[in-house]
């Protein structure tokens, strides 16, 4: 009977995490986006395909910037079948790249008159190098979006008021930014470890609320707010690159435990959509509730250095 009991308890408990901390709040913000246009980076899979999916059911003309081509184009048949719009368009972007990524800006600004949301949710978890030779999760996760976001920035001011989103996670918590490392080696850190390369995902993390931080700063005075986010645990394909053997494992947890892609989306809705957070630029957002960030998030010095190296890696100083 006791067993009963235990069991009874412990499986109330599973099913109230389930039901209040795991699907967590929902955007409530009933904007529509006709004739606005937005960026979101990485949306063939995961939260970035179902934050691309609500925005063209808005109405926005949703440019769909991905690394692959073919991934890319069968996200733009999907989204497009789904959300019964003919606004969601490819365009090739590969953040591994500064070439890709200047490319990739210069055919936008060309072809596309508007731009009123950039959502910089692509990621990467795995060690690597990029074709610059940045460490592959510092490059991608942060020197990429930082040019991307940099070469639109006019754009985004004459079309004011306008938003940059940046997809970060909870994760950033328990980074660090060795600027020796990152000078020396162009990277975040150089070991291949599990934890190892669990510590430099914190770490690019970490870049991603400071560089938030930093740009809010630099934009004031402008018609453009910036905003970086925690999706929450997400059952999605970031993991993929993770052995067969360790996700066979997790799988009853990712998914009981985690969000799914739906779930995951609504704070980057959130901050892209919700009216009278302006005056939170530069801040940090968990569950569509802004939230307080360590000392090391928010410092302006730290903020303005990996700036300023930044700058310097992407050749834009």
């Amino acid at each position: 009977m006791f067993l009963l009991l235990v069991l009874g308890v412990v499986i109330g408990v599973a099913y109230i995490y389930r039901e209040i901390i795991v699907k967590g709040k929902k955007c409530t913000s009933k904007t529509k986006l006709h004739g606005k246009t937005v960026i979101v980076t990485g949306s063939n899979t995961g939260i970035g395909k179902t934050t691309a999916i609500d925005l063209a059911k808005r109405g926005a003309r949703v440019i769909l910037a991905c690394r692959s081509k073919q991934r890319g184009e069968a996200a733009l048949e999907e989204i497009s079948r789904v959300s019964g719009s003919s606004q969601v368009v490819f365009m090739q972007l590969d953040l591994g790249s500064l070439k890709s990524v200047r490319s990739f800006a210069e055919n936008f600004l060309k072809s596309e008159p508007r731009l009123d949301i950039l959502i910089n949710n692509a990621g990467v978890h795995m060690q690597g190098r990029t074709e610059d030779g940045l460490g592959l999760m510092f490059g991608v996760n942060h020197v990429g979006h930082f040019l991307l976001t940099n070469l639109l920035l006019e754009r985004l001011k004459e079309c004011g008021p306008s938003r940059v989103v940046n997809v970060s996670s909870t994760a950033h918590n328990f980074g660090k930014i060795d600027f020796d490392c990152l000078n020396t080696h162009k990277a975040l850190g150089l070991g291949t470890s599990f934890m190892e390369v669990l510590q430099y995902y914190s770490d690019s993390k970490l870049c991603n609320v400071l560089f938030t931080h930093e740009l809010a700063k630099r934009l004031q005075g402008t018609k453009v707010t910036c905003y970086s986010l925690h999706p929450g645990a997400i059952n999605s394909e970031l993991s993929r690159s993770q052995s067969s053997v360790l996700k066979f494992f997790l799988k009853p947890i990712t998914v009981y435990f985690f969000k799914n892609t739906e779930q995951g989306c609504q704070t980057t809705l959130h901050c892209a959509l919700q009216d009278g957070i302006e005056h939170l630029s530069g801040h940090y957002f968990s569950n569509c509730t802004v939230r307080e960030v360590y000392d090391k998030a928010k410092d302006d010095a730290v903020a303005k250095k990996l700036w300023e190296l930044s700058e310097r890696l992407c050749g834009l100083a």
